[in-house]
């Protein structure tokens, strides 16, 4: 796909400021108290949105891969693990209306139809694609055909899978951002390349956020730096809980970190025009003596 000067640049937050997703994803690990933690750490820190991950355990797997045997606080099997993760309508419920009493959006990923079709129960601002499910068509048309604007992480991606889904947000005239992402938990600095959040933008002509999977918030904080309209890392109470997620997660003390770096960052970056005098500086260049040396070479001059 080449590049497409037809795709329309939208402003996810209307301050311009780049929005801070925190993925809860699933390492609330099946507990509501849990995920409401997490929800007010993420809230307090100042983060615009949190997001879950919904499947429908039999729609996506297997039943014998859902048979395996799989150890796990939730059972014996691959099954008990899976279902052990999912929240249901009524937990969902109680998310819906906690977020709205601490002031903070909310929205989910999805890796199936049916768990799609669930979200419409709610008025959620956003989509997302994961990059487990850039390739799955039918899910692309049904989350492009709600025309909300959507994140779509671009893990593990090839330059034409990414262009088929742009094209189907196209068609819809769906808003979208993609999202620059390494889909290795955690990953190492040497696979981030946060250079492909230029390439993303210079090929597609759209807004590109950036999905950090690495540890503490440096990275990510250049990834707004580089222009990112979005940041999303994932979240947890405690990295040692249980869960694949968890590793590549922060912390409470590191939501903070994370918020004020990329608010700060964004601040000192200014609009670039140089070439006059700041309010503040101006007491400083008042009281400048001019140089006794340059006072007599002026003399000389004159």
């Amino acid at each position: 796909m080449e590049n497409n000067k037809k795709t329309v640049r939208q402003t996810v937050n209307s301050d311009g400021l780049c929005l801070i997703i925190a993925d809860i994803g699933i390492n609330h690990n099946g507990d509501l108290d849990i995920a409401k933690k997490l929800i007010y750490e993420a809230a307090n820190a100042g983060f615009n949105a949190v997001k879950f991950q919904k499947r429908t355990i039999e729609e996506v797997y297997t039943p014998e891969e859902l048979d395996r045997y799989r150890e796990s606080p939730f059972g014996t099997t691959n099954r008990e693990q899976k279902n052990g993760l999912e929240l249901g309508l009524k937990e969902y419920q109680e998310i819906d209306s906690f977020c709205r009493k601490n002031n903070i959006d909310w929205f989910a990923s999805t890796w199936d139809l049916k768990s799609q079709e669930f979200l419409s129960k709610f008025d959620l601002k956003y989509n997302k694609i994961a990059s487990a499910m850039l390739t799955v068509t039918p899910l692309l048309h049904k989350v492009a055909s709600e025309k909300k604007y959507t994140f779509i992480s671009t893990g593990m991606s090839t330059d034409k899978e990414i262009d088929n889904a742009v094209e189907i947000f196209m068609e819809y005239n769906c808003p979208f951002e993609l999202m620059h992402c390494t889909s290795a938990y955690p990953t190492e600095d040497y696979e981030v390349n946060l250079n492909g959040i230029k390439t993303l933008r210079e090929k597609y002509n759209c807004n590109v956020g950036y999905s950090g999977h690495e540890k503490a918030v440096a990275i990510s904080i250049a990834a707004a730096v580089l222009g990112a309209t979005s940041v999303e890392r994932h979240i947890t109470l405690d990295r040692t809980m249980y869960g694949s997620d968890q590793a590549a997660s922060l912390e409470p003390q590191g939501f903070q970190a994370l918020v004020n770096g990329i608010r700060k960052v964004k601040v000192a970056l200014g609009d670039g025009e140089i070439g006059f005098i700041l309010e503040s500086e101006k007491p400083a260049r008042k009281s400048l003596a001019t140089p006794h040396w340059y006072k007599k070479m002026s003399s000389k001059d004159s």
